[in-house]
């Protein structure tokens, strides 16, 4: 169950990185909003993970979920660039989260 929690805790992540971008620099309600509410719900979950998961683990697997949603929605919604090494970079932390929870209880 911490390792889900811990899913959705990125995903949150995620929401309140575009939702920075989105909110122009909280200059526009609604995205500020939502960027503020995600940012509390992925802290929370965090928190709520981190009491079955070793703090380093989560805190690795927590911003490697929210770099690799970050970086494919940028490429999908802001034209952002998708070119190889990038990609493979994106590879590289994916393995790293999978090594991370092959090795963490």
């Amino acid at each position: 169950m911490a390792w889900l929690t811990l899913f959705a805790a990125g995903l949150f992540e995620v929401a309140w990185a575009i939702g920075l971008k989105y909110s122009q620099g909280f200059t526009r309600l609604g995205p500020s909003v939502a960027t503020v509410v995600s940012m509390i719900f992925s802290l929370a979950l965090l928190g709520l993970a981190l009491k079955n998961l070793p703090l380093g683990t989560a805190y690795a697997v927590w911003t490697g979920i929210g770099t690799i949603g970050t970086v494919v929605l940028g490429v999908f919604l802001f034209a952002e660039s998708a070119d190889v090494v990038r990609l493979a970079c994106i590879g590289l932390i994916v393995a790293g989260i999978v090594g991370l929870k092959l090795v963490t209880p």
